[in-house]
């Protein structure tokens, strides 16, 4: 019977480990540090754009708006808020930190790349050849959820809290953002997402390991629909149109994940039957 490859001492794991890391840190600090010379593009055309009213998701909504004859707030040219720096050291921080995020953004399939080099001498010669399929589905989804972080939740609650005011108008109280601010909502929205949509990759390996199956996933079904709303409740704007954009993707993957499981628990039985 074919066997994974010889065990090894835990210390000799942990030396392992720890070069794949810095291997994987190394990609993500070169990323950073051409992201750091790129800053301006960086900053003008992908960090600021959302604070313009030409956004492609505001027209596209703008334009829903103007289908059903309504002008909504979409249709602004500019949002009202002004992004501002307060600290001496401030926009030097801020660029730092998209650098940061920049190089742990592209450089995810390298690191998955890594991960899969550690975990994969422990696994059956047949396993181990899913090794590309597993680099591409997860970088995949991680892409996915990152673009829909940026152009559907980052935007949505941008654009929410810019034009929210305490009183009407938004003469007497008027949003002066930090870029700090700023650039913190838009981080967690879209690297959020991005490891949300990796939720049918965390299923197959639960799947795998027999802790989840098919059976308990539809069983709780209902309960995962409640957490979704919550947890769509928590990364979005407190309005029910944002909450349910937010929800469908992320229940299309909870049934995306019942199916992994399916197939898993299909493999595993028919193993056993050889």
């Amino acid at each position: 019977m074919e066997q994974p490859q010889e065990e090894m001492s835990f210390l000799a794991h942990l030396e392992i480990l720890r070069w794949h890391i810095i291997r994987a840190t190394m990609v993500i600090i070169a990323v950073a540090l051409l992201a750091f010379f790129f800053k301006t593009y960086i900053f003008k055309y992908i960090i600021l754009p959302h604070t313009q009213g030409d956004f492609p998701t505001y027209q596209f909504f703008c334009e829903i708006g103007r289908y059903f004859g309504s002008e909504t707030d979409f249709c602004q040219q500019k949002l009202p808020l002004v992004i501002q720096n307060r600290t001496m050291t401030g926009q030097f921080s801020a660029t730092l930190w998209i650098s940061f995020w920049t190089g742990l953004v592209v450089g995810f399939p390298y690191l998955m790349y890594e991960m899969w080099r550690f975990i994969s001498p422990g696994l059956y010669q047949k396993e181990r050849k899913m090794a590309k399929g597993f680099i591409g589905i997860t970088s995949i989804l991680f892409f996915v959820g990152v673009l829909f972080g940026y152009y559907i939740i980052a935007p949505l609650s941008i654009h929410f809290f810019a034009t929210y005011s305490v009183v009407d108008g938004g003469q007497m109280v008027k949003n002066e953002i930090d870029i700090a601010s700023y650039i913190d909502m838009l981080r967690s929205s879209v690297i959020s997402c991005g490891l949300i949509f990796e939720l049918p990759v965390v299923i197959y390996f639960l799947a795998k390991l027999g802790i989840v199956t098919a059976d308990f996933l539809r069983k709780y079904r209902k309960h995962a629909i409640i957490v979704t709303l919550i947890l769509a409740a928590i990364i979005t704007p407190p309005d029910v149109a944002s909450q349910v954009i937010v929800s469908i993707p992320i229940l299309i993957l909870y049934e995306v994940s019942i199916f992994v499981a399916k197939i898993v628990q299909k493999r595993q039985e028919r193993t056993k039957l050889n």
